[in-house]
């Protein structure tokens, strides 16, 4: 009863994820009460997902990635891929496998692929090439590459090391690339051609917060001392660093050039007169480009600090401020609120100062100010206060320290100088306390809902082990098989271990079946080293749904993946595995 209730509870969760009848976070959590209902698990066991290394990893890794990206610390990776690239999105997969593909061989593929993530998210961005063409064939390259090194993957070594109890030797460093090689070339071929045709190109959810590019205010920015625009040419110093920013007019003392006829570089004290998106202006005045005119001697010198709030002020057509100069408002005459720029429609601006612009209705204004100064702005009658306006400002000055604190996580982690979770936490943590993101970011970076679908399917695992549902249907499957040749025998052992490890861990399904397959070669009175390496590479083929392994989790919600995403792409994949591991371990390892 218990193996039918466990069965059943399988295949309507299956049925709901692929269907979408529900959405997955949903499912996930009826899965686990259902468990609990039935008393399949207690409970404790039923949520003991919730402290499981998996999600906690996986999450870990989603706040490690976010530090990457605010701060900017693979800019160079991204340069250097768009320059070979050209921009084509061919060409950018293509880099991008080769390099997964290569790392992943000799270390951890999770850190990999949290790499490739940001790199691939800013050529997306940068390219308008979607991700969701892109983040599934990394992660499946980086699956595929694991098999080609005993320490690719940690399934191989516990695959290695359980062997030995059965008196098997243990593999290799390179044993497995006889086979995993070829598969990995074939698979990156097979990636390449065919991911842009079968793959759908979503929206980027992780770029939504961009802004409207009509969304332009009238600014005036100081080039400092320290600026490294100093010497060159204004627009086109501005258009190399920041595209949405357009450069009017360059104030020197009582001359003013026009960049578009003058020929003018630019020197320390000089006024630029532009026009920009706030993301583009909150970035000139983060990395210190620029800064904000100062004020009878009053400077912003901690641009955007803690507890710094930007803000955009709409000037409605009941406000007390119509028709009076900014600088004669309340606004203007306080020194905590800094103002960064103006929009107003169907304007043309000439040479003037922002500060003597008369307000009109429907004027927007973009300021920076305390978090107390709020208050003071909401009682403003006729302002309408709008909040998060720039929330994807890059902190670049972090960015050394970003990209110290991955890279000694990826080698702590690869070295087993300690777990992947330990090093994730230790480099998600460090990466909050020294700013390189704000705790908020951390919170946002987190997908709640890949997360849920972890720690549920933990649960359904657990119950699949617990029940003996998961021996019932390897025993049953490999009953198929009786008395059929060695070859075909093999093929279902790497046909059942890869459906398996769908579902419960890799490593699960690797110590479940491999007592299984040293058995079945007993009985067939042949070499068991065939199977040994079958269950190797069955378990670490698990392409066709997002929960089948690690880093498909972690592509999921940057790609604005579907469940049956990774039907079309991966199950024609694992085809392609069960075959050719079927063909090619023969030849390595005779019967």
């Amino acid at each position: 009863m218990e193996i039918l209730l466990v069965s059943l509870i399988l295949l309507v969760g299956v049925a709901l994820l692929v269907s979408e009848r529900l959405p997955m976070d949903l499912t996930a959590l009826g899965i686990m009460v259902a468990l609990m209902v039935t008393g399949l698990l207690t409970p404790t066991e039923s949520v003991a997902g919730f402290a499981h290394p998996a999600p906690l990893t996986v999450a870990a890794l989603f706040i490690v990635s976010q530090g990457l990206l605010r701060t900017g610390a693979l800019d160079f990776l991204t340069k250097r891929i768009a320059i070979l690239s050209g921009g084509r999105p061919r060409a950018i997969l293509l880099l991008m496998l080769l390099l997964a593909g290569v790392f992943s061989a000799f270390i951890n593929n999770t850190p990999v692929v949290v790499l490739a993530i940001p790199v691939i998210v800013a050529l997306g961005a940068q390219h308008h090439h979607s991700p969701s063409k892109f983040l599934m064939p990394v992660s499946f390259i980086s699956i595929l590459a694991g098999t080609t090194t005993m320490i690719g993957t940690s399934t191989n070594i516990v695959v290695s090391e359980l062997g030995g109890q059965f008196g098997l030797a243990p593999l290799g460093m390179f044993e497995l690339s006889r086979v995993g090689l070829p598969l990995a070339l074939v698979g990156l071929v097979f990636l390449y051609f065919f991911s842009f045709r079968l793959l759908p190109s979503h929206r980027q959810p992780v770029l939504e917060s961009h802004p409207d590019e009509r969304r332009h205010y009238l600014s005036e920015l100081l080039i400092p001392a320290e600026s490294p625009l100093l010497g060159l040419e204004p627009t086109l110093a501005m258009a190399d660093r920041y595209a949405g920013i357009e450069v009017f007019e360059v104030l020197r003392g009582m001359h003013v050039y026009d960049p578009a006829t003058d020929p003018v570089t630019l020197r320390e004290g000089d006024i630029l007169l532009v026009r920009g998106g706030a993301v583009d202006l909150a970035q000139a005045l983060n990395d210190r480009v620029a800064v904000l005119p100062s004020i009878d001697g009053h400077a912003m010198d901690e641009p955007f600090r803690a507890g710094a709030l930007i803000l955009e002020l709409i000037v409605l057509p009941t406000s007390r401020w119509i028709g009076r100069r900014l600088m004669n408002t309340a606004l203007g005459r306080d020194k905590d609120i800094w103002m960064i720029g103006v929009k107003r429609q169907r304007a043309h601006y000439g040479r003037r100062d922002i500060r003597s612009l008369r307000l009109s209705v429907g004027d927007v204004l973009l300021v920076q100010g305390p978090s107390t100064s709020l208050s003071r702005l909401r009682a403003e009658r006729g302002i309408m206060v709008v909040e998060d306006v720039v929330r994807s400002v890059v902190h670049r000055a972090r960015a050394p320290l970003a990209l110290t604190l991955f890279l000694a996580m990826v080698a702590a982690a690869s070295l087993g100088i300690a777990n992947i979770l330990v090093c994730a936490m230790a480099a998600a943590f460090v990466m909050i306390v020294t700013g390189c993101m704000t705790l908020r970011d951390a919170y946002e970076a987190l997908d709640v809902r890949v997360l849920l679908l972890i720690i549920g399917t933990i649960a359904l695992g657990t119950a699949l082990q617990r029940t003996g549902a998961a021996e019932v249907y390897a025993r049953g499957f490999l009953a198929l098989f009786d008395g059929r040749d060695p070859r075909v025998v093999l093929g279902g052992l790497i046909v059942l271990t890869s459906l398996l490890s769908h579902f419960l861990s890799n490593n699960s399904t690797a110590v479940l079946l491999l007592p299984v397959a040293v058995s079945t070669a007993a009985v067939l009175g042949v070499e068991a080293r065939p199977f040994m390496i079958g269950v190797c590479i069955g378990a670490s083929a698990c392409f066709a749904t997002p929960i089948g392994y690690q880093t498909n989790l972690l592509v999921f919600a940057p790609g604005g993946y579907r469940f049956t995403d990774f039907l079309k792409l991966g199950m024609p994949l694992n085809v392609l595995v069960w075959v050719g591991g079927t063909l090619l371990i023969p030849v390595f390892w005779p019967f």
